[in-house]
């Protein structure tokens, strides 16, 4: 597994709502906070007020050996009801990341997708690379499995609150 190749991890969950139910879920920003993961608060900047395309809300995180760090994310890609994509930016720089959820209709509700890539600007995970070249691969597998543990907490709450 190597870093220039953008590794992604995605995760579905069959949910028993319909993907009418399941939208305004997948598109709280806020999801996660409560969860274990990292994401700690996040708002939407200026105007925004949900997703849309040039849209911006802010994420803080507590990140382990890192701290606290903070990112601005800008929606990318939207198709409502259906999909929508966001890249976490830190300054100008490439995206660290690009994160998504995608809600399919199924015969008994819905199909929920969440998914991360990783980026190729310099980000943590590239600082840790870089002192370990040696190490890239258990390095992103270690990150991704945090991601894995993250987005199944997340869509489990998604199931949560749509089957509640």
């Amino acid at each position: 597994m190597r870093y220039h190749d953008q590794p992604t991890i995605e995760v579905e969950m069959k949910v028993a709502a319909t993907p009418e139910e399941v939208w305004p879920v997948v598109t709280d920003i806020t999801l996660p906070v409560d969860l274990p993961g990292e994401l700690y608060e996040a708002e939407w900047l200026a105007d925004a007020d949900g997703p849309a395309v040039g849209a911006r809300f802010v994420g803080r995180n507590r990140i382990d050996n890192l701290g606290q760090t903070e990112t601005v994310c800008t929606v990318v890609e939207l198709e409502p009801g259906r999909r929508w994509v966001y890249s976490v930016n830190v300054g100008d720089m490439e995206p660290w990341a690009q994160w998504g959820f995608e809600v399919d209709p199924s015969r008994d509700g819905s199909v929920v997708r969440q998914f991360v890539r990783i980026g190729l600007a310099p980000s943590p995970l590239k600082v840790a690379i870089d002192a370990a070249p040696e190490k890239e691969g258990r390095i992103i597998s270690r990150r991704l499995g945090g991601f894995r543990d993250a987005i199944t907490a997340n869509l489990e709450e998604v199931r949560r609150r749509c089957e509640a």
